[in-house]
Order: structure tokens, then sequence, then C-alpha cells
């Protein structure tokens, strides 16, 4: 009921639940029901990669921008024009990012390492974790006023635990996805 009501809007979401509960495949189903779900979906782990790489990966980099900058690279929010980004584990971004990520949820706007040119985005902001924000809001590891940007609505997803009659569900899709991996690989193979 929560993902059908806050499809259709174009609010950022947060999605909060324990590892492994499906936060990804609920950013998705949101996508698929807004009226950008012809537009692309573009994920990105902030946990997976380090400070460094990470800006670089979200907003893009100019030529010669840092050591091993060879060419101009287009980040992720710029690929996820007129679509919806997905930041997994949104807990783990850096404090000096986020001023630059507030930026873009309050005006739309950016600009790549090493540029002086603003770039305009209309990007959908969906993002996920597992940790507890308002606590790294109340110990300064996470902006107050970016938390409150991020979450104008959310979804806690309950523990797999508590959802015992999805278990058989899940199987089912698993055996199907693997059988059709598998199905591919052999098609391919031959």
């Amino acid at each position: 009921q929560l993902i059908e009501k806050v499809s259709p809007t174009h609010a950022s979401v947060l999605i909060t639940g324990e590892s492994g509960t499906g936060k990804e495949l609920v950013a998705k189903a949101i996508h698929m029901n807004s009226p950008r779900e012809s537009q692309p979906f573009i994920a990105v782990n902030c946990a997976a990669l380090s400070d460094n790489l990470l800006e670089s990966e979200l907003f893009g980099h100019e030529k010669g921008s840092f050591t091993g900058a060879h060419t101009r690279r287009i980040g992720r929010f710029e690929e996820a024009q007129g679509g919806t980004i997905f930041l997994d584990e949104i807990g783990e971004l850096p404090l000096e990012l986020q001023p630059k990520l507030l930026q873009v949820i309050e005006t739309g706007e950016f600009e790549r390492l090493g540029s002086s040119e603003t770039i305009k985005v209309d990007v959908r902001i969906v993002a996920a974790t597992n940790k507890n924000l308002d606590k790294l809001v109340r110990s300064g590891k996470f902006r107050e006023d970016l938390f409150y940007r991020i979450r104008v609505m959310q979804i806690q997803l309950p523990d797999l635990k508590d959802r015992r009659e999805d278990i058989p569900l899940l199987m089912l899709f698993l055996h199907y996805r693997l059988n059709v991996q598998e199905s591919l690989h052999l098609l391919i193979m031959d």
C-alpha cells in the first residue's frame, strides 16, 4: 500500500530495514509504478566505494581533476536524468559529500569534480539503509537537513523472520531465477 501511495509522487523516499529484506526490490517497484518508469533506474551502493571514488561516481569528473582522471566521466546523477537514483546504504555516505547531495535535492543542480559548470538534473531520489539515521544525526555523523530531505516518505520493511509466509515465494523466485540463468548459460555455451 505504501509503494502504491508513494509511487505516483515525486517525493524522496527512505526505505529502512535489515539487510536482506528487499529494499532494492521496493525501490525498483516504486520506480516501475511511477511516471518515471520509462526512464533510467540507477542504483549506487554508497558503502561499496571509497569516499574519494563515491563523489566521482555520483557526480562525475572532468579530465585531469585528480590523479587517474584521464577522461571526462558522466556521473550517476546525469545517467539517471528523468528517472530514479537509488542510493543504497545512504547511512555510509561521508559527511563531506552530504552537502553536495543536499544541494542536488534542493536545487536539482551540481558540478562535476574539477568543473565550475552547473549541471541541472531532474532525478527522483530513493534511499535505503539498515542503519538508524536518527542516531547518526544525533551523533553528528549524518546531517539533519539531509535526513529530512530524503525521508519525505519512509517505508520500514519488516525482518524476514517476521514474514515467514514470504519464504516459500522467495524460494520459488530464486529457483526460477537460477533455472533461467542456468538455461541461458547452457544456451550460450552451445
